[in-house]
């Protein structure tokens, strides 16, 4: 190859090597690079022994740069193939619908968990769209924890660690976390310019009482009271010199709103259980959520708002607030609930809790709780969660998220690196006739270079009692060859591979009798059976593919091995 020559190589190669990096955000591969390059120049052929050494330096140069460097430098050598593939990129990251009214501060959104417990599987879809806005945007994502309800959604100490995990895992980041109970000084500071706006009044009517009133149009005695005898209850309330029930601030609206749920709606009430946070604990004059979020979400300054359509009549109390300020309401997307498919468990973080305080759950890892403890035991990866949830879109209608969704994204995720296992499940003894002594399956049948395993026959293997050939029929058993059953056991006959082309006798998995014991958990309970060898050698986390049963992540090796179901 001469200089002229090779430098045409190199500029070509380049070219493909940082298509092949931008395209996928990732080092370019020099397998990758190979195709394009020698179908596209038919005149390198003749040299196809000297150019992968060439390309495989150009490759090299190629991953040594930053993905701002590798972009800069496709734009000058092909903008018109970077034009495509920023193109294909903006396709696929608009399978959500655009944000109305994007402005020029940007966007920012929230999710705002109330930690009475980890998530449900339902809880995902907030943080997975809300993410992908915010990498669309190039945005902010606020965690803010809605805890201003110590006694009804009483907020549990383990679950803010396990919200933010969960957030993690789904592979997100906050650019900020806030906990409301941390910000009771700041709801004050508001209640008390609010009343001073006229916008607000305590109010000692019993609820049924109120309640009353409210419904006819009728208003409370309390309403005409003044700014200064409203402020001076108000302080009192926050003193805590009224317990709960005694005294209300109301948010004075219309009271004859056609809305019954938007008159005088109440702001703070008395609760006289502390707050499990010690940092909370003496406040007894606590925001509603109402309140507490429409004051956040302009603090922090929120741009659109995504709720549950049944959360509708939030953004309209609200708004009565924010007119007294003159603040500007956020943008607000309504949706219809998630419902998943396949657990019998309600998505329900009380009904959960429930089910674990009653011993019917492990815990919230438990494999049939639908929760994302549970999904992220199994081994299934978060970005499956996510892709399957962004599917799902905005909908004002309800909508059901299948189970098949997040396999599928998984199985594309994990099949590649998982390598292969036998496991057999209530397996059936037989007697071993002849034949090698081990069986050697691929590690992976996509990766030859991963090798084979070796999994020792003995003197018996064992099979799942539906494998069982009838006497004097065969089966394959794979990685090792054809046994016929009789009546001692099975007996080997050989290793040619026509009998299962040609004559359809069936392959089917195997292990050892002396293998490993595993326990497996699953959504139906937990099985036992027996695994080979080489399984002992996993690490804990690994994912794996017991062959014919389904894709499993490795949980321990202690007193036992254990390995929870992911999926088929």
């Amino acid at each position: 190859m001469d200089s002229e020559l090779r430098d045409r190589v190199e500029r070509a190669a380049r070219t493909h090597a940082l298509l092949n990096a931008v395209k996928y955000d990732s080092d370019a591969d020099v397998g990758a690079v190979m195709g394009p390059l020698m179908g596209e120049n038919p005149d390198f052929r003749e040299h196809a022994d000297e150019i992968p050494g060439v390309v495989g330096g150009v490759v090299a140069e190629v991953n040594d740069l930053s993905a701002t460097e590798r972009r800069a430098e496709l734009e000058e050598l092909a903008p018109e193939e970077l034009a495509e593939i920023e193109a294909d990129d903006e396709e696929d990251e608009h399978t959500l619908p655009d944000l109305p009214n994007v402005g020029d501060e940007g966007v920012v959104m929230r999710a705002a968990p109330n930690p009475n417990g980890p998530w449900h599987l339902g809880h995902a879809r907030m943080p997975a769209v809300i993410g992908t806005y915010k990498d669309r945007y190039d945005g902010r994502f606020i965690c803010r924890f809605d805890d201003t309800d110590p006694e009804t959604k009483r907020p549990d100490l383990d679950a803010y660690d396990a919200i933010l995990e969960a957030i993690d895992y789904l592979g997100f980041e906050p650019d900020e976390d806030l906990r409301a109970s941390d910000r009771l000084e700041t709801y004050y500071d508001h209640a008390r310019e609010l009343i001073d706006l006229g916008g607000a009044y305590t109010c000692s009517c019993p609820q049924g009482e109120f309640s009353d009133l409210k419904n006819s149009g009728e208003a409370c005695p309390h309403r005409d009271k003044d700014a200064e005898r409203t402020s001076k209850e108000f302080e009192a309330m926050v003193d805590g010199d009224y317990s709960a029930g005694e005294m209300v601030l109301r948010v004075r609206t219309d009271i004859t709103h056609k809305n019954p749920a938007l008159r005088d709606w109440v702001a703070f009430r008395m609760i006289d259980r502390p707050h499990p946070r010690p940092e909370a604990e003496d406040y007894r004059c606590w925001p509603m959520l109402d309140f507490q979020s429409g004051v956040d979400d302009h603090l922090t300054g929120v741009t659109h708002i995504i709720r549950g359509i049944d959360l509708q009549d939030s953004a309209k109390r609200q708004r009565f607030v924010y007119d007294y300020f003159d603040w500007a309401y956020p943008e607000v997307i309504h949706w219809g609930h998630v419902q998943v498919d396949e657990y019998d468990v309600q998505l329900s973080t009380s009904t959960i809790k429930e089910l674990i305080d009653a011993g019917e759950l492990d815990g919230w890892d438990d494999p049939r709780a639908p929760t994302i403890a549970s999904l992220r035991r199994r081994g299934i990866r978060g970005q499956a969660i996510v892709d399957a949830m962004i599917e799902l879109g905005t909908s004002t209608s309800n909508v059901d998220l299948s189970m098949s969704a997040v396999y599928a994204n998984n199985r594309e995720s994990i099949d590649d690196e998982a390598n292969r296992y036998f496991f057999v499940r209530g397996g059936v003894e037989k007697a071993l006739d002849g034949g090698p002594d081990a069986g050697h399956p691929p590690v992976h049948p996509e990766h030859e270079d991963r090798g084979r395993r070796n999994v020792p026959a003995g003197d018996a293997v064992l099979v799942e009692p539906a494998d069982v050939p009838a006497e004097s029929e065969r089966v394959w058993l794979k990685g090792f060859g054809c046994v016929r059953h009789t009546d001692a056991g099975f007996e080997y006959v050989g290793d040619d591979i026509t009998a299962v082309r040609e004559e359809g006798v069936p392959v089917v998995h195997w292990a050892p009798a002396d293998g490993v014991p595993v326990r497996l958990r699953t959504m139906d309970g937990d099985v036992t059976g027996v695994a080979e060898p080489g399984f002992a050698d996993t690490a804990v986390d690994d994912v794996v593919q017991f062959e014919r049963v389904g894709f499993a992540r490795v949980d321990s090796h202690d007193d036992e091995s254990v390995a929870y179901f992911a999926h088929e």
